[in-house]
């Protein structure tokens, strides 16, 4: 099984209910970014993951994330 798959899952049901209002989800979008540094920082940039964006891709989205000033501060480090 895949360890951010719980996060995962939540973002698409955040979505659902906020009417895929994706600013309203960024906790949830938060929470996948960090299971997924984890998972790297664990595993490895060459092992894959179908729930986290491949490792380039994910620290573009951490830079964004940065740069719009509504990020989990545990993402900064």
């Amino acid at each position: 099984m895949d360890p951010c798959k719980p996060q995962a899952c939540a973002i698409q049901d955040c979505l659902k209910k906020a009417n895929y209002d994706e600013s309203k989800c960024t906790k949830v979008i938060d929470q996948l970014y960090l299971c997924c540094t984890k998972f790297y920082a664990e595993n490895g940039e060459e092992v894959r993951s179908p729930c986290c964006p491949t490792p380039k891709l994910l620290k573009f989205k951490i830079e964004q994330r940065k740069k719009e000033g509504d990020l989990d501060a545990r993402l900064l480090r």
